[in-house]
């Protein structure tokens, strides 16, 4: 991809309506637009992370054998109304307007999450213990009434979701698939390059069991959790109780984090709700076990960069970035068009490599160029420069290390492909 012909262009301006560094470096980088408070356009850079995020989600849980579905956004009331949560707060409704008002069809809520859809489609399919278990996932969109939408897309009014159901005849079948769940999520986070915590929560309305959130201990979360670095103990501030670590003499910490998963077993509640059962081996009639698992993918995204960034802008994992290599033209007073010749050459030799390159092939000045490599941050910079044609070489540069290296055409693309 040549930088000229990108669809939306770098900008030097801070944003005054966003405090948080995700948020700044994201627009200024040109990933993302914000349409309004808690709502913002993936731009075709940060859709580029966002599948690079995606796709490593899908790896794992389609691991763990669970099925991707994509369920509607726009849900009936009367699904709402049988798991008795069309009053809550967070829900977007549609308005019937005056000329619709005895049309009750016309009354919907945007999907925040997926429970009462999910359930009404299994119960068409589920009625033996043969049928068990099952798992089905999507990622999708979803909508939130959020009273203060903040920190960029740590938390937001619409937002990308991985949410994951599974189905079971008992609590024991229950329990191995919520520990699959959990080691895919280990798995997921660590190919993120996100250390995670496994962090004790209260359960809401669906269990007395405690349920899990996956946390990032950062200063930009909005979470309080207390933990240990030693024997892995971590639970959230609303349940905290010093006594659970007892068995553990080393200190408890606590810090600020951003939950970026969780997970619930949600039990009967929803079975119960739409009617979910089955009949066991024995021919008795039982309602279906289910979990229910969540991961933000765009909130992830902003958990990266408040993760992996410095004053002068994002560092991308590679397993996400949007590109591998950010080749730079600096042509200065190339008369004669080596520089852009040669930089040309190499591009083509990277693309041909399956190597995924931005060119900077625009108009603009060294500094402009290189300030803006550093805040898009893509991990390799190369350099084609009149100095390093004269040399004969290459100039590289990891994002975040302060050394550049000459190297040869061979090396690069040796280092590139590994």
């Amino acid at each position: 991809m040549k930088q000229s012909q990108l669809f939306a262009k770098t900008s030097r301006k801070l944003s005054e309506s966003e405090a948080s560094k995700n948020a700044q470096f994201l627009l200024r980088g040109g990933f993302i637009d914000k349409s309004s408070a808690g709502v913002y356009t993936l731009l075709p850079l940060g859709l580029r992370v966002l599948e690079k995020i995606n796709k490593i989600i899908r790896e794992e849980i389609n691991a763990i054998g669970a099925e991707e579905l994509l369920m509607p956004s726009l849900i009936q009331k009367k699904y709402w109304e049988k798991s008795g949560r069309w009053g809550v707060d967070v829900i977007y409704k549609t308005s019937t307007g005056t000329e619709n008002k005895d049309k009750k069809d016309f009354e919907y809520g945007l999907g925040w999450t997926h429970e009462e859809v999910i359930s009404a489609i299994a119960v068409k399919f589920i009625n033996s213990y043969k049928d068990l278990p099952k798992a089905a996932y999507q990622i999708q969109t979803k909508f939130r009434a959020e009273a203060r939408p903040q920190a960029g897309l740590l938390r937001g009014r619409e937002f990308s979701m991985k949410d994951l159901y599974s189905f079971h005849e008992s609590k024991e079948d229950l329990d191995n698939y919520y520990e699959k769940v959990i080691n895919a999520y280990k798995n997921i986070f660590k190919r993120l390059g996100l250390k995670t915590l496994i962090c004790e929560t209260g359960g809401g309305d669906f269990t007395k069991e405690y349920t899990h959130e996956f946390q990032v201990l950062n200063p930009a979360g909005e979470d309080t959790i207390f933990y240990c670095e030693k024997c892995g103990f971590g639970q959230n501030q609303e349940v905290y109780k010093p006594e659970a670590h007892k068995n553990c003499k080393n200190p408890i910490q606590s810090g600020r984090a951003i939950e970026v998963g969780n997970i619930f077993k949600l039990g009967i509640k929803f079975s119960e709700a739409f009617g979910i059962s089955f009949l066991n081996k024995n021919g008795e009639k039982k309602p279906v076990i289910m979990g229910s698992y969540g991961i933000g993918p765009t909130r992830v995204l902003g958990t990266i960069v408040e993760e992996f960034s410095d004053e002068y802008g994002i560092i991308w994992p590679e397993t996400v970035a949007p590109f591998q290599v950010h080749l730079v033209e600096l042509s200065g007073k190339d008369s004669d068009g080596k520089v852009t010749k040669a930089a040309m050459a190499l591009y083509e030799k990277l693309v041909k490599n399956d190597i995924e390159v931005l060119y900077d092939d625009r108009d603009a000045s060294t500094g402009e160029k290189l300030n803006d490599a550093d805040l898009m941050g893509i991990p390799n910079r190369v350099v084609i420069s009149e100095k390093t044609l004269a040399a004969k070489k290459i100039e590289l540069k990891i994002r975040g290390s302060k050394k550049t290296d000459l190297i040869s055409e061979a090396e690069l693309i040796k280092i590139l492909q590994k």
